[in-house]
């Protein structure tokens, strides 16, 4: 499971109207190799949903996961910041043994 915090599903909306997306735009989630902890975060907009996607529902955000993805990601809340010490998305993720300072990458 993967759930939305409420400044994450505020920002998504903001984000998917801004860019021209649909409701048919689901929020997707993968982690790829790379970044200064080995693995990096990957959110985008996503119309298709794959035979291999693990789906969830939280708070009527649709989030796709590929299963590769999902053994890193499950537990994980999303959050939005907008604070004096950035702006954007954060992955709050209990499978991470170390972020790096910026979080946007992770080691598990």
């Amino acid at each position: 499971m993967i759930q939305v915090t409420d400044k994450a599903k505020e920002q998504l909306a903001t984000l998917r109207q801004q860019d021209g997306y649909t409701e048919a735009h689901n929020v997707r989630v993968s982690v790829k190799g790379g970044g200064c902890s080995g693995l990096m975060y990957d959110l985008s907009f996503d119309d298709q949903i794959q035979a291999t996607d693990e789906v969830f529902e939280d708070k009527n955000v649709k989030i796709l996961v590929d299963k590769k993805s999902l053994l890193y990601l499950l537990g994980t809340v999303l959050d939005f910041s907008d604070g004096l010490n950035g702006k954007g998305f954060q992955f709050i993720n209990p499978n991470a043994s170390r972020t790096c300072g910026c979080g946007e990458s992770f080691a598990v």
